[in-house]
Parts: C-alpha cells; sequence; structure tokens
C-alpha cells in the first residue's frame, strides 16, 4: 500500500514538472512573439504582402522589434499589415520610417523590415501607419534572371557564330599574317597626322583672316569696316552707269546716222550716195586726181629747171650748206 502511494506521489511530481515545462516552454514562445509583455501597434499598406503571413518576423534596422500581428485586405489594390512592436523601440522608430517587405535569407520565410529615414522626425505612436514601399519580389527577380539567362544564350550563340566565322576567314587571316600591315598603319597615321596638323594651320590662318577683316584690314576688311570705302564705292558704281547711259545715248546716235547714211545710199539722196554709187562723179574725181599729179611733177620739174639757173644756183648752194650744216632734229615719234 505504501509503495503504491509512493508511486503516485512520484507521478503527480512528474505531472506537475511537465506542466510547469509547458507553461515555461509557452511563456518563452510568447515572449518571443511579444505575446506577452509590453507592445504598440504600428500599421503599413501595400499592393501586395508577397506571403507574408502572421506571426513573422517585424525587424528595425535588421533587430528584431516586433511579429506581424494581422493582415487586412481593404480592398483589391489596398492589403494593410498590422504589426506589435515591443515597447522598447518606441524610442527609435519615427513616423518618417519606411516599411517594405523581405526576405530572411535567400529563399526563407518573409519579414517586414523598418528601415530609418536617417532624417529627423516625430516618434511613431500606438496606431500609426508608416510608409510603404515596394519591395523586390522574389518570383520577378527569377522571372528577371531567366529573360536574362536567355538573352546571355542568345548573346553567345551570335558570339559563337561570330568566331566560326571568323576562324573560317581566309581574307581576315591573310590580312592579320601580312607582315607589311603594321607599317601601312604607322604611315596612314602619319598622314592623318599631317592632315590633321594642316588643316590646324588652315583654320588658325583662316582666323587670322576673319580676325584680320574684322579689324578692316585688307579690302575685304575695309570693303565691310571702312564707311568712306563703300561711299566712294556706291559713287563708282554711279558714275558707271551714267556712263553706260551715255554709251546708251551715244549709241542711239550712231544707229541714227548709220541708219541716215544707210537711208541716203538705198534712196540715192545725198553726197554718201553719190561717192559710192554715182560713177560720174568717180570718173571726174579720178580725173581731178590725174591733173594734180601732172600738175605737181610739172611743178616739180619747174623747181629743178630753177635750181640750175644761173639766176637762182647760189642760192640753192647756199640753201644746201646750211642744210649740211645745221641738219634737222629727228622729233620722237616720227
Amino acid at each position: 500500500m505504501a509503495k503504491r502511494v509512493m508511486s503516485n506521489i512520484k507521478l503527480g511530481i512528474f505531472v506537475l514538472a511537465g506542466i510547469f515545462f509547458l507553461i515555461l516552454l509557452l511563456y518563452m514562445i510568447g515572449r518571443n512573439r511579444n505575446l506577452f509583455g509590453d507592445n504598440y501597434v504600428l500599421k503599413a499598406r501595400f499592393e501586395n504582402v508577397q506571403g507574408l503571413v502572421s506571426g513573422n518576423n517585424v525587424r528595425f534596422a535588421g533587430i528584431q522589434a516586433g511579429t506581424v500581428k494581422k493582415i487586412r485586405i481593404l480592398s483589391d489594390t489596398v492589403i494593410e499589415v498590422t504589426m506589435i512592436i515591443d515597447t522598447k523601440m518606441k524610442e527609435v522608430i519615427r513616423k518618417n520610417a519606411v516599411v517594405s517587405i523581405g526576405t530572411d535569407g535567400l529563399v526563407g520565410n518573409k519579414v517586414v523590415n523598418i528601415i530609418p529615414a536617417g532624417v529627423p522626425g516625430m516618434l511613431a505612436e500606438d496606431g500609426d501607419i508608416l510608409a510603404s514601399k515596394k519591395s523586390i519580389d522574389t518570383e520577378g527577380m527569377i522571372q528577371t534572371l531567366h529573360k536574362t539567362n536567355n538573352d546571355v544564350a542568345e548573346i553567345a550563340e551570335g558570339l559563337k557564330t561570330t568566331v566560326q566565322r571568323l576562324n573560317s576567314s581566309q581574307a581576315l587571316w591573310t590580312l592579320l599574317n601580312d607582315n607589311t600591315l603594321p607599317q601601312n598603319l604607322h604611315r596612314s597615321l602619319i598622314s592623318v597626322r599631317q592632315a590633321t596638323s594642316r588643316a590646324d594651320n588652315m583654320m588658325t590662318e583662316l582666323q587670322e583672316i576673319v580676325s584680320g577683316i574684322k579689324n578692316g584690314k585688307g579690302s575685304a576688311g575695309a570693303l565691310l569696316v571702312d564707311s568712306s570705302f563703300a561711299i566712294n564705292l556706291n559713287e563708282a558704281v554711279r558714275t558707271v552707269k551714267t556712263a553706260g547711259h551715255h554709251a546708251d545715248s551715244l549709241a542711239i546716235v550712231v544707229n541714227r546716222m548709220v541708219s541716215g547714211m544707210e537711208q541716203d545710199i538705198n534712196t540715192g539722196n545725198g553726197s554718201i550716195h553719190a561717192l559710192l554709187k554715182d560713177s560720174l562723179i568717180v570718173g571726174k574725181l579720178n580725173a581731178s586726181l590725174d591733173q594734180i599729179e601732172k600738175a605737181a611733177e610739172g611743178f616739180n620739174q619747174n623747181m629743178e629747171a630753177l635750181k640750175h639757173s644761173f639766176l637762182f644756183r647760189g642760192y640753192f648752194k647756199k640753201l644746201e650748206k646750211q642744210q649740211k650744216n645745221n641738219p634737222p632734229t629727228k622729233t620722237a615719234g616720227y
């Protein structure tokens, strides 16, 4: 009988110890989840919570600060997340902090990260709604990586094709194996350098010319800058125009004279027609010229006879001596 009582006592002590251990374990879990102890509530709103569930951790600057209490759908585009935050964080979390949803590790559970704004602000109070920002979705990252992998595969395939074409190109390898190619390239570079130097010199000279023109140097500068030169040029142009008008008037007069002469010739009037077309007048002119020529010949004979006459022989000899002593000077141009 005493043995049975002792067994019941031991069983009772074991059960009480188990219950106490269970209570202690629940207390420790609850304390870790902020179920027991002082806390306050903060909220944030998102378009997509990316698999966040109640009980996930809340961290402030990487430090455990609380847990997710509740997730509530407000509309088809707004989801409200209620967080239980430890009271000791009430002195550091401010209203301008930003909330985002992340991942605990690469593929771990979802966590809520409260990021400090980095600027002064009022401390957050119980029930405040903090600003949120869209976080990077793992699924979106995987899709982006998949697309990037496909693009890289296409690029690699294109590079492979290009390399194969280069390997099979005889012309390229012939060009690369040409020993004279570096020398030709060096010469080409020298030519390009010389051409560039000449172009620089030309630009410098052109700038000097433009500067000289701006300063009024040279005929172009005088034309552009000197107002008196422009006035003289205008006067010269007017003079040329006036001369042109006079030339036109003279040409009109000459045309009229030519027309009158042509009319006299065609109609048989005037002295010009008589000289050109009247054969009788032409004959008379020829006869007059013959008589003049004969008279001149007779006069020469008479003068020669006078030279040999004893009355005038001394005079002509004296005249010849004077001409020999004082020969006539020739005028330039004759």
